[in-house]
């Protein structure tokens, strides 16, 4: 559901309403960038000026109640690793990808007011909240984080702390859709191996000798296959790229970064 939150355009998730965990997906709009990362670009690894992105980031922060200094960013590298983060780490990866939490797609925290980010321009930002111990993971996904199961590698770590998978709320937000991603031999035998009998669902041939990836299909097998009920998984299928409010890497380079962002009140 897109609106508004702090003067930014953002959409939201009703499968959260009534918990006490906020979570919002940005998009290109309500920023300060310019050029090809026009206007709220939150990525400091994208050759945009640093000082903008930060402005930026301090403006997405609000729309979640936050403030900048509360964010956790992490250096994703289109993996399967998870890190539990905690106050200790508040403000990681905010002004500089330096002191980011290193190595990972996903962030999982148990402690209120810590702000968890992921950064996307066509893969899946994925949110995960267990209702029983109060618990929230981000998840960077595409079609890597995918096949190498991150969406499930969260859920174990969830599951690690307490929580019943068939408890968990799961949502996946804006990315490429099927019929503008066009992928090689490469993806097709990662999914391939990663599916089996089930690949058909997230992988077919286009006629051209390549075929089409369905990234939110292929994490929502993932999910399921992690224990998430189908009743409890939603998904934002708002494509990224073309007239949308979602920078896409595909679309364009170089691009800006949106943010899937969470906390827990």
């Amino acid at each position: 559901m897109m609106g508004i939150r702090a003067g930014i355009p953002v959409l939201s998730f009703p499968l959260l309403a009534g918990h006490p965990v906020d979570a919002v997906v940005t998009t290109r709009a309500g920023g300060v960038s310019e050029g090809p990362y026009a206007t709220l670009n939150l990525g400091l690894h994208v050759d945009d000026e640093a000082d903008r992105v930060v402005e930026n980031r301090a403006r997405a922060a609000a729309t979640i109640g936050s403030a900048l200094g509360d964010l956790v960013f992490a250096n994703q590298v289109h993996g399967r690793m998870v890190a539990l983060v905690s106050g200790a780490d508040r403000g990681r990866g905010t002004l500089s990808t330096v002191d980011a939490v290193d190595g990972v797609d996903a962030l999982v925290t148990r402690e209120a007011g810590v702000g968890l980010a992921v950064l996307v321009a066509d893969c899946a930002p994925i949110l995960l909240y267990d209702r029983r111990t109060h618990a929230v993971a981000v998840v960077h996904a595409g079609w890597r984080g995918a096949v190498a199961g991150v969406a499930a590698a969260a859920v174990d770590a969830l599951a690690a702390g307490g929580a019943r998978r068939e408890d968990l709320l799961a949502a996946v937000g804006p990315a490429v859709p099927a019929d503008r991603y066009q992928v090689g031999e490469e993806v097709a035998e990662a999914a391939s191996a990663a599916f089996g009998s089930n690949a058909g669902e997230v992988l077919w041939p286009d006629g051209t000798g390549r075929w089409r990836f369905d990234v939110w299909a292929a994490n929502e097998r993932v999910l399921a296959g992690a224990g998430v009920p189908a009743a409890n998984l939603v998904t934002a299928r708002v494509g990224t790229g073309g007239a949308g409010p979602f920078f896409s890497d595909r679309a364009a380079r170089p691009c800006g970064r949106f943010a899937l962002l969470a906390v827990l009140r």
